[in-house]
């Protein structure tokens, strides 16, 4: 099996992970995925779409608001943005000088994130699949990330031989999987627990 290496990202991305398989039995990703919603009509779809819409948008305005008092307490200056993306709550802050709070592999803002689903979920009682980012490390992240899966992809094929990647956060992870599971004649699983686990990338069965 061939280990392999992603590159840093410069320091400038959480949820949510669609493996097919995972080893450990572990649902660590869960938030990761898209949650089915069946309501019997398409009247009641689009209702019940549409409530959810605003909750959604609700969650990240108590999310841009909690971050924005960390950013005073922090002394930071940063915009802040809520949104709505992919059925999910976002909230994006932009600025200068935010590095510090992106960390290492992006470790601080991971951990930020889940402070500001805490909050939400505090004021809600309704868990949150808020996405947080800061400084536009998410994007970079994942265009980094595409291209070590499709390294990996590449590899497999031409050799045969499944593919390991380093150990990497919920959110690098799906990002992988999403690129992996796009492509013909692989599949992608995740292996290992908590803060070593990881993706295989092997032939598809």
């Amino acid at each position: 099996m061939t280990e392999t290496s992603i590159p840093r990202a410069e320091q400038s991305l959480d949820e949510e992970e669609t493996a097919p398989l995972a080893v450990d039995g572990d649902d660590t990703e869960a938030d990761d995925t898209e949650a089915d919603d069946d309501t019997g009509t398409a009247a009641g779809t689009r209702a019940k779409k549409a409530v959810g819409e605003g909750d959604l948008f609700r969650q990240s305005e108590i999310a841009a608001d909690y971050v924005e008092g960390l950013l005073d307490i922090l002394d930071y200056d940063g915009d802040i943005d809520e949104l709505v993306a992919a059925g999910r709550p976002m909230v994006e802050v932009v600025g200068e000088r935010l590095q510090n709070l992106v960390g290492q592999r992006g470790a601080t803002l991971e951990a930020l994130q889940e402070l500001t689903r805490l909050a939400v979920f505090r004021q809600t009682g309704t868990p949150s699949r808020l996405l947080l980012d800061v400084g536009g490390y998410r994007a970079n992240r994942r265009k980094e990330l595409a291209a070590v899966a499709k390294n990996a992809v590449e590899k497999v094929k031409e050799y045969g031989e499944p593919v390991r990647l380093e150990a990497m956060s919920a959110f690098e992870r799906k990002c992988v999987h999403d690129v992996v599971n796009a492509m013909s004649g692989v599949a992608s699983e995740s292996e290992g627990v908590e803060p070593n686990r990881r993706i295989v990338v092997r032939p598809a069965d």
